[in-house]
């Protein structure tokens, strides 16, 4: 089991996408500053998962929200699994 995540800061509102196999540890290592990509720009909340079979799908999954590029896409994701 894989997962594709979204972070969201709480200071600036920017998002991070990310994919991993252990959620739980990923998350501690972005809330720890063990993350280059999201050091120092946190605190940062979940807003976002999604469940993959694979690492290979996640990852692939992430590369395709990545290639959005728009933000009023990912926030229609997040909200798509608030409701």
């Amino acid at each position: 089991m894989a997962f594709v995540y979204i972070l969201q800061s709480q200071t600036s509102g920017r998002c991070y996408i990310g994919s991993t196999n252990d959620l739980s540890r990923r998350l501690a290592e972005h809330h720890g500053n063990h993350s280059p990509s999201t050091r120092g720009r946190g605190p940062w909340s979940l807003v976002y998962q999604e469940t993959l079979p694979t690492l290979t799908e996640a990852r692939r999954r992430e590369l395709v929200i990545k290639r959005w590029q728009s933000a009023r896409l990912i926030e229609k994701l997040i909200d798509s699994r608030k409701g």
